[in-house]
């Protein structure tokens, strides 16, 4: 089994921290550039990643997440904000970012960002924002690999009250809605999740070859 599998294997959602271990700052920016590096639609990365650490703000987000105390036992709390203004400006950030990356002129992307400014502007606005908030769980999914890659526990979480967060956050006037949440550190020793063995679907229920 390759190591990758492995690892995958190892991990799980974790359900109970041990506070008193933190990830060291090589490993937070190993997790951070796996989750800057993810794929997303049109490689346009619709959303922000908020990091908190602050010990007061995360038992304020307790009690917005139902009071389940990964929140605050972790060594940090990802939540993965989708854009909900996301239109032409979002796009010309982009194209400048491209331009400036590889060297080629703007106008050179003029197809390129017309065709990306067409396809949003055709979008309803509440099915923008469920194709802004989509692209978040590809960066988590990134998030869960590059953790498990270096033994670091993550809990991927949507149980949570994301209007309060977006509250408590102060999202609202950022233009931003909390679409998932992570929270990543080490499991507690006592957390006896660690030791059921990992059920998922057979390779013959799962997939279908055409």
């Amino acid at each position: 089994m390759s190591t990758f599998l492995e690892n995958q294997n190892w991990r799980y959602a974790t359900k109970q921290y041990d506070a008193t271990k933190k990830i060291s700052d090589a490993d937070l920016k190993t997790i951070k550039e796996a989750v800057r590096l993810s794929a997303s639609s049109y490689g346009l990365q619709p959303y922000k990643v908020v990091i908190v650490e602050n010990p007061e703000l995360r038992e304020q987000l307790k009690a917005a997440a139902y009071g389940q105390t990964q929140i605050t036992d972790a060594s940090q709390l990802f939540i993965f904000a989708n854009d909900i203004n996301t239109g032409a400006e979002s796009v010309d950030k982009y194209i400048s970012n491209i331009s400036e990356t590889r060297g080629v002129p703007a106008h050179a992307l003029a197809g390129f960002s017309d065709m990306m400014k067409g396809m949003i502007s055709s979008l309803p606005a509440e099915s923008k924002n469920v194709w802004t908030a989509k692209q978040t769980y590809i960066a988590l999914g990134n998030l869960l690999s590059a953790a498990s890659e270096l033994k670091i526990d993550a809990t991927p979480m949507e149980g949570f009250n994301a209007a309060a967060f977006n509250e408590i956050l102060g999202f609202d006037k950022l233009g931003l809605n909390a679409s998932v949440i992570a929270a990543v550190g080490y499991r507690h020793d006592a957390d006896d999740a660690q030791h059921y063995k990992k059920v998922r679907k057979s390779n013959e229920e799962l997939f279908i070859t055409l």
